[in-house]
């Protein structure tokens, strides 16, 4: 079950472009997640043109602000600022705009906290997320162990697998030659998750292209 977000202007920026930042389909470094959480009362926040301004254009939004999302601006403190801001610890900078993109399970943005089960999934949407992971141009993809559970629920996604322990601190879902997929820890955790959060960043970071 899952609470949808009441704000008609968030959802219909939504409803065109269900991801965050670059084109799933065109990203190389594909991070997928459960659901778009936003604070209930975004549309009174002085944090919400720059969210309308995100979800139009997340890549020159990145380029203009200097930082990939707007719930690390100040004006922003609601929900989902702890994923990002671990997040930002990777070390992405705005010139990895247009490599960077996340996607989310569920189609519509939400609030609150939720429980997502399959029911509340939709095919299309599933398919969506399925062809942006097997046949975009995504390089590097990341699921946190949630994420994966629901994915196997799902049946959409027949390749996914249990991850495998690889030579580094990133296990392995899934390889192909061309991309691989990555087991990681979802981005809201804390406290006694820093050191291994920290050590895994560091592993997405070696991921990177070199300058030039």
């Amino acid at each position: 079950m899952y609470t949808a977000h009441p704000s008609q202007t968030l959802n219909a920026l939504f409803g065109p472009k269900p991801y965050q930042g670059a084109d799933p389909l065109q990203s190389e470094f594909l991070f997928v997640g459960l659901d778009a959480n936003y604070a209930a009362d975004i549309e009174q926040s002085s944090a919400f043109e720059a969210a309308k301004q995100y979800h139009e254009d997340g890549v020159g939004f990145w380029r203009r602000h200097g930082v990939h999302h707007p719930f690390l601006l100040p004006s922003y403190t609601g929900d989902g600022r702890k994923y990002h801001r671990n997040f930002a610890r990777i070390g992405f900078m705005p010139e990895h705009a247009p490599l960077v993109s996340f996607i989310e399970l569920l189609h519509v943005p939400t609030v609150g906290r939720n429980t997502l089960t399959v029911s509340d999934l939709k095919l299309h949407h599933l398919q969506y997320v399925n062809a942006a992971i097997t046949s975009g141009q995504a390089r590097h993809v990341f699921l946190s162990d949630g994420v994966a559970r629901l994915m196997r629920k799902s049946g959409a996604f027949p390749w996914l697998g249990d991850a495998t322990l690889s030579d580094g601190p990133l296990p392995i879902f899934y390889a192909d030659g061309v991309r691989t997929v990555y087991k990681h820890l979802h981005f809201s955790n804390y406290g006694k998750f820093e050191a291994r959060m920290h050590t895994k960043a560091q592993a997405i970071a070696a991921l990177l292209p070199s300058a030039g």
